[in-house]
């Protein structure tokens, strides 16, 4: 029997925001994120939502008095970090440092903030 969906990875960041629709949806423009599951409260708030970005799930819901808004910090490969961290900044990132390459680290890496607080880095491999 299996203990997870198909296609989840067996750890997920979880997130809670302000205005968890519009986290949504800069997952979904920022990463090209793929919505898995949306299970909305009667007044159309979000008390549960997945978003597949690559091979992640990242969960998140509406922020409530027993669960508030907090900032995460997370990092994220992709093939290409100067688009993914210009796409980022096109959908409402704010820049912390532009994608660049450190004497010892394999990486380009960029970091930027989302429009929640999250903290975020985009990297992909330059030499391994």
């Amino acid at each position: 029997m299996a203990y997870k969906p198909q296609g989840y990875n067996d750890l997920s960041p979880y997130l809670s925001a302000d205005d968890a629709q519009a986290l949504k949806q800069f997952l979904v423009d920022a990463f090209d994120g793929e919505v898995l599951r949306i299970y909305e409260a009667d007044d159309g708030r979000i008390m549960h939502g997945e978003v597949r970005i690559g091979d992640s799930v990242i969960m998140f819901s509406q922020a409530s008095p027993n669960w508030p808004a907090g900032k995460a910090v997370l990092h994220l490969y992709v093939p290409d970090a100067n688009a993914a961290y210009a796409k980022a900044l096109a959908a409402g990132a704010t820049e912390v440092q532009a994608p660049s390459e450190r004497e010892g680290d394999p990486d380009r890496r960029g970091t930027f903030t989302d429009p929640f607080g999250n903290g975020w880095s985009v990297s992909h491999e330059v030499s391994g």
